[in-house]
């Protein structure tokens, strides 16, 4: 288990504010966890930390969410995500970090941008087989990485204008079955060894306070104002993770 004040100063918000993402303001905003984590840590064993803690959110997300997802989106998306969690687990050894931070942080960058910029008439776009698997296909490679699937989803996902409530169901969903896959190759990789696992619990309780506040705030925000909220959050993220990026090249 991992003593260090220092780690925990950093540890806290992290997970709090992926409590908040997986509870009701979309899983981009948690792409900032692994990377603040590791200011004190390597990003791997920062990754290693947060997946049991990111399971057990998954069950209080879904919880609070059941049944309020677009199946329609849930049968392109998923089965491309896990052929990227493969894809994660069998290039593990070969992942350069800063790469992945920079395609992520332009990605995320790209989306915000292209949200403030379009107009407000754009058409509704409606499931895509091959967008959804495409950019599914990314997410859950990087979600395998760094946790940050966030924003490759919403690539594909937010143009749809879905309802708030099932656009955050159908996150849940992805995210859930996503994570606990994902726990295999984790375990198999020695990602989840014992002194990870402890740190995990001890980090635990924050899960269920950090899905209860962004689920409440959720409740409580216009669908307007949710997006907005949404792509500021997303920007911030897209220019650490491009500034992280570059200067790890």
């Amino acid at each position: 288990m991992i003593t260090d004040p220092l780690f925990y100063f950093f540890a806290v918000p992290a997970v709090l504010i992926f409590g908040v993402a997986k509870g009701g303001f979309g899983n981009a905003i948690g792409v900032v966890c692994v990377p603040l984590m590791a200011m004190v840590i390597s990003p791997m064993q920062a990754a290693g930390i947060l997946l049991p803690i990111l399971c057990v959110m998954d069950v209080f997300a879904v919880r609070k969410f059941w049944g309020q997802w677009d199946s329609r989106n849930l049968k392109i998306m998923l089965p491309a995500a896990l052929v990227g969690v493969l894809l994660g687990s069998l290039t593990f050894s070969y992942l350069n970090e800063s790469h992945v931070r920079l395609i992520i942080g332009l990605l995320a960058l790209a989306f915000a941008l292209n949200f403030w910029l379009k107009s407000e008439s754009s058409i509704q776009q409606t499931p895509n087989p091959i967008k959804g698997a495409f950019w599914s296909t990314i997410a859950g490679f990087t979600s395998f990485g760094i946790h940050s699937g966030g924003p490759p989803v919403n690539f594909y996902l937010v143009p749809q204008k879905l309802h708030p409530t099932v656009f955050m169901g159908t996150c849940t969903i992805f995210f859930g079955i996503t994570n606990y896959v994902k726990l295999i190759p984790y375990f198999w990789l020695g990602q989840l060894d014992s002194q990870n696992l402890l740190t995990s619990l001890v980090l635990l309780p924050l899960a269920p306070i950090g899905v209860s506040l962004g689920y409440y705030l959720h409740k409580r925000v216009s669908p307007q104002k949710f997006y907005q909220i949404f792509n500021f959050f997303l920007f911030i993220t897209g220019c650490k993770l491009t500034y992280d990026g570059l200067a790890l090249l």
